[in-house]
């Protein structure tokens, strides 16, 4: 094979050959009839054009296509729900008592009516902003330094062999055994709750980030080395987005740690927030506003979850062609 045809097919993209017939150098077209193969042009034709790239969808479009590839899996989410809520209103309306005790769980009417009492009020508002606000500013702490020093302590050697004892220390303590504490650290009881969810945050994450690194390819950093990138180049464009699926599991799992966390803590010590909500509608018996704070929680957290997946998934697009890719048949 000569020098021309082997520069045609390796050095032309596959893009460019796409809806185009094939050149076939003389030298190629001669040779095949002679080896008893078949002559290139009559195996080479235009290469099909995707419909995606000849056809520009519509922002509508693209919004119905993505509500129908989505739309199993949310009335799968749907149905879930709604035998939840149907299995509360049985159990409450009939009183069920077997072992498990309903006698004095409100029905989600009596729930339903509290929500549009407390929507009138700016004192369930601002509890919700109150902890909307602590959790962020831990969870945001915590991904910064969780996420620095697992590439730190996953990379280098002595890096964790300085640290990483020291986290595992810390690590099997629970956040809730940290609220005295953090009362005589911190000089305001705000820093002091801000501080626990932090902890229930960081060590997740800082764990899940330093497997991250531990499994990325090492035959990905030797040829990045072999290419002449700088250390500082191979953490940024090879270790972090190798590691990034994993870093985002320990964000996912760190959201819910916090959550906990900042519950706990505002039950204890706290004056506003959603857990000292439900704590003081379990002092003065309210049980519609006990039932009204867990839903809250828990919707909250939902929200928080999935927005740390939707930022992973528009920061790794790839993951998800892969996942699609791999769905079919």
């Amino acid at each position: 094979m000569s020098t021309a045809t082997q520069r045609l097919f390796h050095e032309v993209p596959a893009h460019e050959l796409a809806g185009h017939e094939v050149p076939v150098p003389g030298d190629l077209a001669q040779a095949a009839p002679a080896r008893g193969l078949a002559r290139p042009d009559e195996i080479l034709r235009p290469l099909p054009v995707p419909p995606s790239a000849t056809v520009a969808l519509s922002p509508a479009e693209r919004g119905w296509q993505a509500v129908r590839q989505h739309a199993p899996a949310y009335l799968m989410g749907a149905c879930s729900l709604l035998g939840i809520v149907l299995f509360w209103h049985l159990a409450t309306t009939y009183r069920l008592d077997f072992y498990v005790r309903f006698t004095n769980i409100p029905t989600p009417m009596e729930v339903l009516a509290k929500v549009i009492e407390v929507n009138g009020s700016p004192k369930f508002i601002k509890n919700v902003s109150v902890s909307l606000r602590r959790i962020f500013l831990g969870f945001a702490i915590a991904t910064v330094l969780g996420v620095a020093l697992g590439l730190l302590i996953g990379r280098y050697r002595l890096t964790r062999g300085f640290l990483f004892p020291a986290m595992e220390v810390f690590r099997p303590i629970p956040a809730i055994a940290w609220v005295p504490i953090s009362i005589m650290l911190w000089p305001d009881n705000e820093v002091s709750i801000v501080f626990i969810t932090f902890i229930g945050a960081f060590f997740p994450i800082l764990l899940n980030t330093i497997s991250g690194v531990q499994a990325v390819d090492g035959v990905l950093l030797r040829a990045s080395q072999c290419l002449g990138a700088r250390e500082r180049q191979i953490m940024w464009y090879v270790v972090l987005p190798g590691a990034a699926p994993q870093i985002f599991t320990g964000l996912a799992v760190g959201m819910g740690v916090a959550w906990v966390s900042l519950i706990a803590a505002e039950m204890i010590s706290g004056q506003f927030g959603i857990g000292y909500f439900t704590w003081e509608a379990y002092s003065l018996i309210s049980y519609p506003e006990i039932v009204l704070g867990m839903i809250t929680i828990g919707v909250l957290g939902l929200l928080c979850s999935g927005l740390i997946r939707f930022v992973g998934k528009s920061m790794m697009p790839w993951l998800s062609y892969g996942a699609r890719a791999g769905s079919n048949p």
